[in-house]
Parts: structure tokens; sequence; C-alpha cells
């Protein structure tokens, strides 16, 4: 990106001024090289995102951010109902709540070492992966309508998990306001057998290290000590996410012009909150936020189930479970008043500082664990929100590396059995339905995470807690 472009704010802050039919400023949090990387494309969406009606403060871009459908991935907008303000199915993207859930197991690397490959061969014949990827459940309607309406709730009254596991999800396991009515049948059929499954791109479950512990007393509350091991798992809604953003977005771009609305690209296609068509839309994504929230408990569950076969002393508790592609209503101080606003947040995730009353009890004083993932032999993080990022950005934070080439030019550079033997000789153990599939997710595919995770924290957004590193990854 062309740094003439920006304003400097700070080491770690830059600024594109209003101007044509933009409403308010855009705000990239960046160092200076990870801007520098950054397409053009970002510079065009973020702005692009400011001229949206009924946009408060700015729209910004986290240091992982890279090109995307509409809105930027790594992008944060909020719009108030009151001034006109828009819902936007680009601004949610196809992966509704995609997020990541990390489960604490209470083993040593040297435990995991003795049975790792059996381990991950479990792992992967129980935990359906890849593209079409279908599992062991299938749904009738009553149980898909259930389980639109219930989220991981749904899925602990089913014998998958713990009543316990739900203190630990955003929502407490479940969206308020879902409307299965609003989520149409093709979206409800590519869903039907798809629960308990990871898909494809981006998604795994890995069991990780914690290679390192940064803030102890955070870490402590978080349960996390140097040497450990804990699993993440990142996936979404699956098929019925991407229903519902297609069928959504088609909607919307072709209702724009009687709604009023003058869209600087298609894909940013929006409408109004308080409108018939926006309120379809929320009810039909906080559906689909539910079956994110129930796919990972059951994925959860049956994580439990393998490690339980092999490593019957592990205890696979839920340190957090976070989403990172959601609008949500949230309170914010805004203009020197609290307001109720929409957040959405596309490839970013939610951090929510101390104090902050939606966060169980025993994370209350420290703040929100905050789930950023790397890419097969790349580290990951936890991190903690704080109370400045609420004036930053509306509480939210990064929530990967982030790409850095498309996955066409990592087809062109890797091939999937390179990589595989590679992080093989680290120590790292893969299994992936596609040898494809895992070229495109090469770790050099993706930013440097460590920088990433090192401008959140400058810029005030999160602080570090624990580095984590791959031990096993199940990829899609």
């Amino acid at each position: 990106m062309d740094l003439s472009l920006l304003s400097r704010i700070s080491e770690y802050e830059w600024q594109i001024e209003p101007k044509g039919p933009m409403r308010v400023p855009a705000v990239i949090y960046a160092d200076e090289q990870l801007i520098r990387d950054m397409d053009d494309k970002v510079f065009e969406q973020l702005t692009n995102v400011a001229a949206l009606p009924g946009i408060v403060k700015a729209s910004y871009a986290m240091p992982d951010a890279h090109w995307g459908y509409g809105f930027p991935i790594g992008g944060v907008a909020a719009f108030d109902p009151d001034a006109g303000g828009v819902v936007s199915a680009g601004g949610v993207g196809f992966d509704i709540s995609c997020g990541v859930r990390a489960m604490l197991t209470g083993l040593t690397k040297a435990q995991i070492s003795a049975v790792q490959r059996p381990l991950a061969d479990a792992l992967y014949q129980t935990i359906p992966a890849g593209l079409g990827s279908t599992g062991n459940i299938r749904l009738s309607d009553a149980e898909m309508e259930a389980m639109l309406l219930g989220g991981a709730r749904w899925a602990v009254d089913q014998g998958y998990g713990e009543r316990a596991d739900l203190d630990r999800i955003e929502e407490r396991g479940c969206m308020a306001g879902a409307d299965p009515e609003e989520v149409s049948r093709r979206a409800r059929n590519r869903q039907r057998d798809e629960m308990g499954t990871l898909g494809s791109g981006n998604h795994y479950l890995e069991v990780q290290e914690i290679a390192e512990v940064f803030d102890r007393d955070a870490a402590a509350a978080f349960g996390l000590t140097q040497g450990q091991v804990v699993v993440s798992i990142h996936c979404g809604s699956r098929g019925l996410g991407h229903q519902i953003g297609t069928e959504y977005l088609r909607d919307m771009a072709i209702a724009a012009a009687e709604l009023g609305i003058s869209l600087p690209d298609r894909e940013l296609a929006c409408a109004p909150i308080s409108s018939s068509l926006g309120r379809r839309y929320l009810g039909a994504m906080r559906s689909g936020i539910n079956c994110a929230l129930a796919n990972r408990q059951i994925i959860g569950h049956l994580t439990r189930q393998v490690f339980a076969s092999l490593l019957p002393d592990a205890r696979l508790e839920v340190l957090f479970d976070v989403s990172h592609n959601t609008c949500k209503v949230e309170e914010h101080e805004i203009d020197g008043g609290r307001r109720s606003v929409y957040i959405h947040r596309k490839g970013a995730t939610r951090a929510f500082g101390p104090g902050h009353p939606d966060l169980p009890d025993a994370l209350r004083s420290t703040g929100q664990p905050v789930l950023i993932g790397g890419s097969m032999g790349t580290p990951s993080y936890v991190l903690a929100g704080t109370a400045e990022s609420e004036q930053r950005a509306f509480s939210s934070a990064c929530h990967g590396a982030g790409r850095q080439m498309s996955r066409h030019q990592a087809r062109k550079r890797w091939q999937g059995r390179q990589v595989v033997d590679a992080l093989a000789e680290r120590g790292i153990v893969i299994r992936s339905p596609s040898a494809r599939g895992v070229a495109e997710e090469a770790p050099g595919a993706y930013k440097e995470s460590t920088a990433v995770v090192d401008s959140a924290e400058r810029a005030g957004l999160a602080r570090k807690v624990a580095k984590l590193m791959p031990l096993v990854c199940i990829k899609g």
C-alpha cells in the first residue's frame, strides 16, 4: 500500500481522511512493514465501507487485513440504526460465525509425543475435514429448527459436551434473535449432514504446545502453563452460512436502488437495519451463528472422545470459544454517550476488556481471551482484551495471520506433499484429505503471525498472553 495515501497517527495507527462520499475516516492498525505489504484493495474497500449509511466513528482494519468480499478481511465497522444504519451480508462474510475454540488438556508435550501419530490418525478419522465433508449426524427438519434456535445449548442437550462448556462460549452458546424461518430450504439441506465437520480452506483442528507465556497473571487466570498442551478448533457454519451469505447478498444488491442506497461496490450490498430485508437477514445470520456454535460444540465433544481413548488423563476444558465473522448489537461509547450499534466484524475478533459484564465471572477481571490462529507450521496466540480497545476499534482485534498471497499463487509455489514433509521434519504431523488444500494453506502463504500479534498489542487492541506451537494439525 502506498504510504502517501495515509496520515500516520502513531507508530501503529494510520488514518485515511474522509473525502468524496466517505462519511467517516478509515483507520488501519499495523506497523509500517505490514502496511506496505497490504494490497491496495484494502485501501479501496476500507474507504468504501466508510461511505455506507449510518456508519459511526470510523471504518477500521486490523493488522492482518487483506482483500475480501466487499469489506476487507480484518475489517470492523459499526452502524447506528437510528441514523439510517445498514447491515451488510458482505460485512459478515460467507462463513458466518467462523471462529476459534481453545480447550485445555492438562497434558504435556511429552505425553502427546508418545501417541502423536495415532492421535493424529484418530482425530482425522473421527472429525471429517475437507470440501463437502459430511459426518454421521443427519438432522431431521425438527432437529434443524431446534439447532438453529439453540446453538451450542442444543448440542449439549443432545449429549454433545457438558453444560459447564456454555459459560465459556460467546453468547453463552446461543445467539438470541435467530429466526430459522428466514433460512432457506437450500441452506438447510446443505447443512443437514455437515454438523461436526471442519470443512475446507483455512479451517483446522490443532493440538498445540504452550511454547511461551508473556503475561503470567492472565495465563494463570486462563489456565495456561508453559509446556502444557491445548487444542484449537477453527471452523464455522459450513454450507448453511455460505448459502445464507450468497442469497442475501443477491437480494440486497437487487434491492439497493429501491431502498435508496448507492453502492460504491456491488459486493457491499446492504439493507437498512430497520427494513424488512435487514431484519430478515439478521434473523438468518443469527441462525447461522447458532449453527457455527453448535458445530464447534460437537467437534469439541468428538475431540474429547478421541483423547479419552488414547490419553485418559486429558481434561479438555473449554478456555473460550469466540467468533470472527458476525454482526452483533453492542453498547459502546460514541461521541460522549453510550449507544447501541450494530458491529460488523469480518475476520476480526471481539476483544472485550476487563470488567465487561458479558464475560463469565472467572474471566471478568482479566479480560476476554482473544484466540489468534496461525497456519499449520506457524505460531498461534492467546491474547486478552484491553479496556482501551473499546475506544480503538469497538473492542476488536485481529483474528489470524492474514493471507499474503492468493490460493492460486500458493499452489504455483508449493506442493502439498512438500509442505507435509517439511513440517514433519519439524515434528508437526499433518492430516488432510487434500494435497491441493495443504499447498493453498502453506505457512508461507500467510503473513508472519508474530508481527500481526505484536502490532495488535502495541496498538492497544489486545495484550499477548501465550504463544502456541502446533504438534498435530487436521486440515481441511
